[in-house]
């Protein structure tokens, strides 16, 4: 009697630190965007952490990246327009034409590619990274949407930086 319930204890503990652990830490697979649906679709707070478009695409709606991701247990979101080898390194870049992408989900990056079109700003930690050029201006709901911005590793943006929009 006493295995028995010390068996069904072990498996319930089990169970409640399976559950825990998924969900403080809930990522969601990758998505590789081939067409404006799929596009929307990852885009939203249902969507992906990474959404990875592997050739030119152009949509006629706004994006908009909405939701809270976690990889490795931090804040993570990634519009990803590149193929890259097994090392690492950016092989092809791609570009992406919207009217607008709305980045509402917190520590978005994009990384790799173009973006023909304005970015709006709501979430914290934006960064623009690894050569990401954005063709529009980029505006900043707020000071701390503009304060916790980053453009790094040849990152541009060929329009204005504007706040408070």
């Amino acid at each position: 009697m006493k295995i028995k319930t010390i068996v069904l204890l072990v498996a319930a503990v089990a169970l409640l630190l399976t559950s825990a652990v998924s969900a403080q830490d809930t990522v969601s697979s990758p998505s590789v965007v081939v067409d404006q649906d799929t596009l929307m679709n990852a885009a939203g707070e249902d969507g992906a952490w990474i959404l990875i478009v592997q050739q030119d695409m152009s949509v006629d709606e706004d994006i908009v990246l909405e939701g809270e991701f976690k990889n490795k247990g931090e804040y993570d979101r990634k519009l990803a327009l590149y193929d890259q080898d097994n090392n690492y390194n950016l092989t092809d870049r791609y570009t992406l034409e919207a009217p607008s992408i709305t980045v509402k989900s917190p520590s978005t990056r994009f990384k790799g590619g173009k973006f023909i079109g304005d970015v709006y700003v709501e979430g914290q930690d934006f960064q623009l990274t690894t050569g990401f050029t954005v063709e529009g201006n980029v505006y900043f709901e707020n000071e701390t949407a503009k304060n916790t911005f980053s453009i790094e590793d040849g990152a541009t943006v060929t329009g204005n930086l504007i706040n408070n929009y």
